[in-house]
């Protein structure tokens, strides 16, 4: 059985590079582009320097460690492992990253979107609920039970979540159309933002009263 998850997550892999790889990123000019970080430069460029590709090795396009499980024990209970080109330097111009996920019973991956790229998501373990909601001004929640085997696609920039239904851990994996796809999480962003949004602004925008704002804060800032 494994054997054909396995194959499932290869082919939903290769999919998601020959169609979406190049939603989001630019084309590559060249084969390849291995990142390098040059921190000597004071130029900002949508992406990173290249290595000189006569200097490359097989070493610049391998990585290991995705089968090993991530450390739920958090709030949320849940972990990820994202391979983007900020760890996997020859993910540069290429349009692709790849995530492990990792869920403990009732594990959630909270409501967040990835700015820069689309998320296809493929079951290894367990039983996901997973859902995302179109924007404004329909705001349709479009929701799914997913088993082993099973995929789902998130589209890009869109509010999405995973969460584990079953009483044993889940795993799974997701292929994003971005080296860098970003990862926003809602909460966070509005109520643990650096410097803290005014509390009038988060009060008139969600119709909450302050004690409830001034609490949400004070637990996102720490």
């Amino acid at each position: 059985m494994m054997k054909g998850v396995h194959y499932l997550v290869t082919m939903a892999l290769l999919a998601l590079a020959s169609t979406l790889a190049f939603a989001d990123d630019p084309s590559p000019l060249q084969d390849f582009c291995v990142a390098i970080n040059n921190t000597n430069s004071a130029v900002f460029v949508n992406g990173k320097f290249c290595k000189d590709p006569m200097l490359t090795t097989a070493d610049d396009f391998f990585i290991s460690g995705l089968d090993i499980p991530g450390n739920t024990e958090n709030q949320l209970g849940f972990s990820v492992n994202l391979v983007d080109v900020n760890k996997f330097a020859g993910l540069n111009t290429l349009g692709i990253s790849l995530a492990r996920i990792d869920f403990a019973p009732y594990g959630l991956t909270p409501l967040h979107t990835h700015p820069r790229g689309t998320e296809l998501l493929v079951v290894l373990e367990g039983t996901l609920l997973a859902g995302f909601v179109t924007s404004d001004p329909d705001h349709r929640f479009f929701t799914k039970t997913l088993n082993q085997g099973d995929v789902f696609v998130f589209p890009v920039g869109l509010i999405h979540f995973q969460f584990n239904m079953g009483k044993t851990n889940a795993v799974a994996f997701a292929g994003l159309s971005s080296q860098n796809p970003g990862f926003n999480t809602i909460a966070n962003a509005v109520f643990g933002s650096n410097p803290p949004i005014n509390p009038d602004v988060l009060i008139k925008a969600f119709q909450l009263d302050k004690n409830v704002v001034d609490y949400l804060q004070k637990i996102f800032h720490g």
